[in-house]
């Protein structure tokens, strides 16, 4: 799930399924990541997770307003579309893995350690999320975020 106004990763699963449970947990860590406030537009495809009883509930229960893409229209998704294209150019391609561990180490690792903290968006003016956040006093600036956890792949 990506925050489509500072470009953060704010929730993500991996498994070796695509169920609903699997969109669900998504969900769920990004919810207690942020807590949005009541009324947050969450928008999806029309996969049949998002459509699912027990994920539109789960959108109820954080008060999330519903917003699907258009029938046969892929444009209406292409922000999260075009991450998961960086993700697999700037890391998964360029590795091999032997196991869902290993690859769930290192997509933590993209997300968390790079993508949300050090890598520069052009959205954003070029700048990191974090620095973008520092410009309205949301977070530290970034020469006072300790990245020293993420100069190599994290492992939790």
């Amino acid at each position: 799930m990506k925050d489509l106004h500072d470009k953060e990763i704010v929730g993500w699963s991996l498994a070796d399924h695509m169920k609903t449970e699997l969109c669900l947990d998504a969900l769920n860590h990004a919810f207690k990541k942020r807590r949005p406030k009541a009324g947050l537009i969450h928008h999806s495809d029309r996969g049949s997770q998002y459509c699912s009883y027990a994920y539109q509930e789960g959108l109820r229960k954080y008060k999330m307003q519903c917003s699907m893409s258009r029938k046969g229209n892929c444009w209406d998704n292409a922000c999260l579309e075009t991450f998961f294209s960086t993700i697999k150019t700037e890391r998964i391609s360029k590795r091999k893995y032997t196991d869902i561990e290993e690859l769930g180490r290192d997509i933590f690792w993209y997300i968390e350690c790079f993508y949300n903290r050090r890598r520069r968006h052009e959205a954003l003016g070029n700048l990191t999320i974090p620095a973008s956040k520092s410009t309205v006093g949301l977070v530290r600036p970034p020469d006072q975020i300790d990245y020293k956890s993420c100069k190599k792949p994290c492992i939790h």
